[in-house]
C-alpha cells in the first residue's frame, strides 16, 4: 500500500488492502469484562505506534456494547475502524515514524 494515502481519509481500496493485511494478524489487545479502561487505551496506542494495523478482541455477547467500545476506542486513540466482525476489531492509525 502506498504511504501517501491521506492521514484521516482512507479510500475503499485502501480499506480493502488493510483488511487483506489484517487477515493473518492475531489480536494484540484483549478487552475483557472491565471494558475499556485507560490501560487498554494505552496498550492500544502502543500497538498502533508499533504496527499501524492491529486486531483487538472484545469480550462479551452484547453487540451494541461492542460497537460502543469500538467507537470509543477509535476516538480515544485517533484510529480508524477498518472492520468489525463479531468480537474482532481491526484498527488502523497511520504512523509517520514507521519506515
Amino acid at each position: 500500500m502506498e504511504r501517501k494515502m491521506a492521514l484521516n481519509k482512507l479510500s475503499s481500496k485502501d480499506k480493502m488492502a488493510l483488511k487483506a493485511r489484517a487477515h493473518k494478524l492475531h489480536a494484540v489487545v484483549l478487552i475483557g469484562q472491565h471494558g475499556l479502561t485507560p490501560e487498554i487505551v494505552n496498550e492500544t496506542n502502543r500497538n498502533l505506534d508499533a504496527h499501524e494495523l492491529i486486531k483487538v478482541q472484545v469480550a462479551g455477547d452484547d453487540r451494541d456494547q461492542r460497537i460502543a467500545i469500538a467507537e470509543e476506542l477509535c476516538t480515544a486513540t485517533n484510529a480508524e475502524l477498518i472492520q468489525h466482525i463479531g468480537k474482532q476489531l481491526i484498527l488502523f492509525r497511520y504512523n509517520t515514524n514507521i519506515e
